[in-house]
């Protein structure tokens, strides 16, 4: 009996010990995306289906409201409570490596190769954060607009010049059916202005930040270059082009469709509730040239590896799992984004080759230019997002946009050049 125990005792204590060995190591990952129940639904999906499909990790799952996810992680890295994987809106990751919040994240080269560009989050010369999404914005036309006006409908090998677009605009406001020929979206506010409108500053010459070196401002934000576009910018609204920063939202939203704009600057995620408001000639079209090159933004929100996590190789693991085609499919298909690669978009509805949004994954990889890669971005994007406000309530160029690289340059100066 003695003997029987004893063997028994030892088969428990060798039962747990292999158990302990095979356990999973526990990742938790924060997500923006509270509220959402499309997104939360399928990120759910992807979690479960990593923790089923390997013994090493398991991850969990804590979701905020975006509005305070990025204050929220600020506080927590401050008080020293990150968690293990961090979702990141891509141009805040630079601001969050230089701070020490994130750790470059080792995913494997395949894992990302056919990737757009703009999904993958470097800096200072290493991957930090990877997107399984991106956005694009393009200029909303109905066909039977362009061919009312007598317009050549651009393509992307052969967009419009300023001079094509400004005719455009002259159009159609002298047809007298609209009550402004372009809708800006100035009634969105925060990234939108940077996002949107600093690719036709780049368009034009000039840039938010001096990408050579970004250690100014100056010569760039003020220059010849950049009043041109200043003053381009000015004329949209001192004209009666655009609706101003006091446009009504509601406009915003259904105002291209309604009829009340001849032309729209808006995102893919807003064209799904076109097509299904029946404006079934709708067109997405490339941007304007200005002089440089067509410009849209790029970037969105990405996973990355806190600082605080000891296992960048689970993370890693996790991330990998989740950018396999089928995920970025049923992101795009639920909540209306690019899929980050051309194969996933093929798995899609919309963005398949022939389908409504298809040209959106081109427009992006054609037309894309991310936002300034740096620390100071999350500053200066604010500096320009006032500036252009400014200059479209008629405040002088020069002298704004002069005042706005001189706050950009002294906060690049009060933070040490941000490690550049």
């Amino acid at each position: 009996m003695k003997l029987t125990k004893t063997i028994l005792g030892a088969l428990a204590a060798s039962t747990a010990l292999a158990g302990a060995a095979t356990a999973q190591t526990e990742l938790t990952l924060w997500y923006h995306g509270a509220g959402n129940d499309v997104e939360s639904g399928i990120l759910n999906t992807i979690i479960e289906d990593f923790n089923g499909a390997q013994s090493d990790w398991t991850v969990s799952v804590e979701s905020f409201p975006q509005q305070s996810y990025n204050e929220s992680v600020v506080a927590s890295a401050l008080a020293g409570n990150l968690p293990c994987i961090l979702d990141v809106d891509g141009p805040v990751m630079p601001n969050w490596a230089w701070a020490g919040y994130l750790q470059p994240l080792p995913v494997s080269d395949a894992a990302i190769e056919g990737h757009l560009d703009a999904t993958i989050g470097r800096w200072n010369g290493e991957i930090y954060s990877v997107g399984l999404w991106d956005a694009a914005v393009a200029l909303y036309a109905r066909q039977s607009t362009l061919d009312e006006l007598g317009l050549r409908t651009p393509t992307l090998e052969e967009p419009w010049s300023r001079d094509e677009f400004m005719a455009a605009l002259d159009a159609a406001k002298a047809s007298g059916k609209y009550d402004y020929a372009l809708d800006l979206g100035t009634a969105w506010t925060g990234e939108w202005y940077p996002y949107a409108f600093s690719p036709f500053l780049q368009s034009f010459g000039g840039d938010i930040i001096d990408r050579s070196t970004y250690a100014s401002a100056e010569d760039v934000l003020n220059s010849d270059e950049a009043i041109e576009f200043g003053e381009w910018w000015q004329s949209l609204f001192a004209e009666g082009y655009a609706p101003g920063t006091s446009q009504d939202p509601a406009d915003r939203d259904v105002g291209f469709n309604e009829g009340k704009y001849a032309f729209s600057w808006n995102g893919n995620w807003a064209a799904a509730a076109t097509l299904e408001a029946g404006v079934d000639d709708v067109r997405f079209l490339p941007a304007p040239d200005f002089g440089n090159g067509p410009k849209i933004g790029a970037g969105s929100w990405q996973f990355g590896v806190s600082s605080a996590c000891e296992h960048p190789e689970g993370a890693a693991a996790f991330v990998e799992h989740a950018l396999q085609d089928k995920y970025m499919a049923a992101f795009s298909d639920g909540i209306g984004l690019i899929p980050a690669s051309k194969e996933a978009a093929q798995m899609t509805e919309k963005y398949a080759d022939g389908g409504p949004l298809a040209v959106f994954f081109d427009l992006s990889a054609e037309q894309a230019l991310v936002r300034p890669v740096t620390p100071g971005y999350v500053v200066a994007a604010k500096v320009f997002e006032k500036a252009l406000a400014d200059i479209a309530n008629g405040a002088d160029v020069a002298d704004t946009l002069d005042a706005a690289v001189d706050e950009i340059d002294k906060d690049i100066e009060s933070n040490q050049g941000y490690g550049h």
